[in-house]
């Protein structure tokens, strides 16, 4: 199927051809003849349009458009991903685990998702051998894949730091005996960070996410201790020591908005400000729940990704930019093509694993029995459940195959479409516009910054 997407934004005039990912910067003269072409015939479009421009501009517009199709720069088609429509089923092979170290956390967030930490169960921690079985798992199921990833994760994973030290040296012993690389990361709500245990996560953890959502009032409101006091006072020392002393790998701190801070552009400044130069403010995954996002909130939340765009570019040109998650997009390699079509993995190549050894599609999927795929400590896997996540594709869901977006946001998160839809091939619609008008704003700063 031949698609372009054709856009405005940040006062740029934009065309993407959707299979092939080229995108095109034009002119008013082209973006008007976007509106019909390849809808009509040529002569047509310059009839419509002979009011507003002249007659020989029309026609050299349309012919550079012809020869941009001509040379496979627009409106491609989607052969180049037929080899994964049509590709036999895959044996499983894991790459990724999301590693729950605890089903306890040192925090009481109103938003959480993971019922404060126990994930609607017992408050526990994993032991030292079902994380080892854990391991061992990766390692025998992920064939010939050489890098691998584990992301320590709670509740709170810093409750268990003792295990988790053990379960990465364990780790690097698997890797001299198997030929392979394991990339451990952590998330934090960063509570419990000591000196020590800073030194630690610097020296072994190629990456670190740390858990705030902004300003004090907006971080406060929702992140609170066991004894309901904020948090924010607390951490933001801790993350900057951190930060200040970390020598390898990478980090961001991540926050949440909410409906009750929808002018959220302020908390990617406030922690921009604060000093740290890689972030990502999510939008909350909330159902019926007066927090939740809307519908009604899109008009808010897409004026405040403007006014992120105009952030980013002015500190960009002054020489102090900063990373914002959702705007960073490569546009001369990008994800690989399988990447693109299947998106994180959740279920196929990456699966979460409780303290228990119970393995779930992701962590989003923990505590729902009807998606446990296995147990790490009996070596057991649902391969059936496996391939009912593998053949989830934006080639498989029908309005994903119809997208401009698809190849972007690989079909978005199965989690979120369950949660709102009750079945993983049906988008979550809200997420959906929010992820289109982002990669368009990602978009437009590299054609403003020449990037």
């Amino acid at each position: 199927m031949q698609q372009i997407h054709r856009f405005c934004q940040s006062g740029v005039y934009m065309a993407l051809d959707v299979n092939s990912g080229v995108v095109h910067e034009v002119d008013h003269i082209t973006w008007d003849i976007l509106e019909f072409y390849k809808r009509i015939p040529n002569a047509d479009i310059i009839a419509k349009l002979s009011n507003k421009y002249d007659v020989n501009e029309l026609k050299e517009a349309i012919n550079e458009l012809d020869e941009l199709v001509s040379d496979g720069l627009l409106y491609t088609d989607d052969s180049e991903y037929e080899f994964i429509i049509n590709a036999p089923p895959k044996g499983a092979v894991i790459k990724s685990m999301c590693m729950h170290l605890s089903h306890d956390c040192n925090m009481r967030c109103r938003y959480c998702f993971a019922s404060t930490g126990n994930f609607g169960g017992q408050r526990v921690l994993m032991n030292y051998e079902t994380g080892k079985a854990a391991l061992d798992f990766l390692i025998e199921r992920s064939g010939s894949r050489k890098h691998l990833e584990v992301d320590f994760f709670g509740g709170e994973p810093l409750m268990n730091f003792d295990v988790m030290k053990e379960l990465v040296a364990y780790g690097r012993e698997l890797e001299k005996g198997s030929g392979k690389y394991i990339r451990f990361t952590l998330t934090t709500n960063g509570l419990a960070l000591t000196e020590e245990k800073i030194k630690y996560i610097n020296d072994n953890m190629d990456n670190i996410v740390l858990s705030i959502d902004g300003r004090p009032s907006v971080n406060d409101n929702m992140r609170k201790t066991v004894t309901n006091k904020g948090t924010h006072d607390i951490l933001v020392p801790k993350f900057k020591e951190l930060i200040n002393n970390r020598h390898r790998g990478d980090y961001y701190v991540r926050g949440t908005f909410t409906k009750e801070n929808l002018d959220f552009a302020e908390d990617v400044m406030y922690l921009v400000d604060l000093g740290f130069d890689q972030v990502s403010v999510e939008p909350v995954v909330a159902k019926d729940q007066p927090y939740g996002l809307g519908e009604e909130d899109l008009p808010r939340i897409f004026e405040q990704y403007d006014k992120l765009v105009e952030e980013y570019i002015e500190r960009e040109r002054n020489g102090k930019p900063f990373n914002f998650f959702h705007f960073m997009i490569d546009l001369e390699q990008g994800p690989c093509v399988a990447k693109r079509v299947l998106g994180c993995g959740a279920g196929s190549e990456y699966i979460a694993v409780t303290p228990e050894g119970d393995i779930y599609p992701c962590h989003q999927f923990v505590g729902n029995k009807d998606f446990v795929m296995g147990n790490v400590v009996r070596n057991e896997l649902d391969t059936e459940k496996q391939a009912l996540f593998s053949n989830c594709n934006v080639f498989t869901k029908d309005e994903c195959r119809q997208c401009w977006a698809r190849f972007y946001c690989s079909g978005g998160c199965a989690a979120n479409a369950y949660l709102f839809n009750g079945r993983i091939d049906e988008p979550y619609h809200l997420y959906c516009a929010m992820e289109k008008k982002r990669i368009e704003c990602a978009l437009a700063i590299k054609a403003i910054l020449g990037a």
